[in-house]
């Protein structure tokens, strides 16, 4: 039986409540995926519009569509905006990207760990490797609620910790 995504956001909740390993979260996160972007952009296969970033986008939305189309909308927009980063740092910097990629990937799974220290918890890709999936997800729906976006009934109105 597939979670809802209640159950996911909540549970992933649960092993981020520190407010340092919050913050920390809301910079690595982002960076972690804008990184993987980067590095899979830098794979010399295919064009501007479809590549392997572009692949891990359109699977990762449509995951989250399955789990609440008001933020798999919202992670479009999001993941476009990354996106068009990647393109103008591809410019910019040409076979430099891969290095920029890692060094950043590196740097912000540091700060992912360093969060969970400070939370006394492990991370909760650990337990579940969707929660891979989940993180970037927590942050706009956390996002969602402190702006009062409506998220659906599959969301529920659940209290996620500020």
């Amino acid at each position: 039986m597939m979670k809802t995504l209640k159950s996911w956001l909540l549970e992933y909740g649960e092993g981020h409540r520190h407010p340092v390993n919050k913050m920390l979260h809301w910079i690595c996160v982002p960076s972690i995926v804008f990184s993987l972007l980067c590095a899979l952009k830098a794979i010399p296969l295919g064009d501007a519009l479809v590549n392997a970033a572009t692949l891990l986008l359109l699977g990762w939305i449509l995951y989250y569509a399955s789990l609440c189309w008001q933020l798999a909308l919202g992670m479009v927009i999001v993941f476009c905006a990354m996106y068009a980063g990647v393109l103008l740092l591809e410019t910019a910097l040409g076979p430099q990207l891969p290095w920029l990629a890692a060094t950043v990937f590196v740097l912000a799974w540091v700060g992912r760990f360093v969060g969970h220290e400070f939370e006394g918890a492990r991370p909760s890709f650990l337990k579940d490797l969707q929660f891979l999936l989940i993180g970037p997800i927590w942050l706009l729906a956390d996002f969602y609620r402190r702006v009062q976006i409506p998220m659906g009934a599959g969301a529920g109105a659940m209290p996620l910790p500020h």
